[in-house]
């Protein structure tokens, strides 16, 4: 985690709560006046301006600005803001500039220093790195509010993996701002409106838990393997092999699939000279958009059991004729009977 968001956790473990509680808060109203402020300034300005297409300038202007202390806030304080960060970044709900700007945090989030990531997994699995890794690149290949994933090379097996390690602290963090943002609720039910917004936030607060179990993840990655595998001569997508004997809460090995993030699509098209915009690309993304669409169908009428966080920074695109399933984010159960279940994956499809 960066320094902003580390100092946080620290705070929160000594026991300045009161503090802890205040700080992020005291930044995001400050935040939110500032951003009304340039909004009604922008307004006033605009209103002033007869040409359209200047007036639609200084907007883009105005959110761009909005955009980058956006970014700053959810980067700075990690934890909860990050996962808003995440959901604030989406077409339907912002402005082009904010959606370009925060979807950056899908997988470029603040990353762990290495020397800490290899603390991590030597102490989950009892052994000195030395032993476990023929090379383990330091630079992580995303990072996001929970984990970060790096590129190794296992010694035992000489196979190329994935290595998911969680930030440490990471899950504490998130906890105390949700707590924070449940007693914000309870104080909006009592004093401004009339809904159960608790009930929600209890929701939230049960779901991230899960997604901080690994355990939990690998064995959603088997069954959504499994099933995939079963119900189809060729597979949709591609689900990664999840290594045996190398699943801990707190870190997770699989195989290592080579892919493009689907934010990059169009740039990783003109540098091999394909015109985004042109038909060859067109087909591409048809076959991209069947692939998901008849997984999804499978996993949701068929299982019931089905990847519930397909934001760009869980989607890959692979060199080859086959669509695959990589880092594994929110799964969720159909309440057919049962429970409703979540855990985590990432998903991958192909590229012509």
């Amino acid at each position: 985690m960066d320094n902003q968001s580390d100092a946080r956790f620290q705070s929160s473990q000594q026991g300045e709560c009161e503090a802890n509680v205040a700080f992020p808060y005291q930044i995001g109203r400050e935040l939110a006046m500032d951003r009304t402020a340039g909004f009604h300034v922008c307004q006033l300005r605009t209103g002033f301006v007869k040409d359209e297409e200047e007036r639609e300038a200084m907007w883009e202007q105005q959110h761009e600005i909005g955009a980058q202390k956006m970014y700053s806030l959810c980067s700075e304080l990690g934890g909860l803001f990050l996962k808003a960060a995440q959901i604030l970044g989406k077409p339907d709900l912002a402005p082009t500039a904010w959606v370009k700007r925060l979807v950056t945090l899908c997988d470029k989030a603040p990353s762990t220093p290495i020397e800490v990531v290899r603390d991590v997994v030597e102490k989950q699995f009892c052994k000195s790195f030395d032993e476990i890794f023929d090379f383990f690149e330091v630079e992580p290949v995303g990072s996001a509010s929970i984990a970060q994933v790096h590129r190794a090379r296992l010694k035992s097996s000489k196979t190329d993996v994935a290595v998911k390690v969680q930030h440490p602290g990471a899950e504490q963090l998130m906890m105390v701002d949700i707590r924070n943002m449940q007693a914000f609720a309870l104080f909006l039910q009592k004093y401004d409106i009339n809904f159960d917004l608790f009930s929600a936030t209890k929701e939230m607060e049960k779901q991230i838990c899960y997604e901080f179990d690994f355990v939990r993840e690998a064995r959603a990655m088997e069954r959504i393997r499994e099933f995939l595998r079963v119900s189809n001569k060729k597979p949709p997508v591609m689900v990664p092999r999840v290594i045996p004997g190398m699943i801990s809460r707190e870190v997770l090995v699989m195989e290592f699939i080579q892919g493009t993030p689907i934010m990059n699509l169009s740039s990783e098209m003109s540098k091999r000279g394909i015109d985004p915009a042109g038909k060859l690309a067109a087909m591409a993304k048809q076959k991209i958009l069947t692939d998901l669409t008849l997984a999804y169908g499978q996993m949701i009428l068929k299982d019931g059991f089905f990847h519930a966080d397909p934001h760009p920074g869980n989607i890959l695109i692979c060199n080859n004729t086959e669509a695959s399933d990589a880092y594994y984010k929110n799964v969720k159960i159909f309440p057919y009977g049962k429970d409703l279940f979540l855990d985590e994956y990432s998903l991958m499809v192909t590229l012509y």
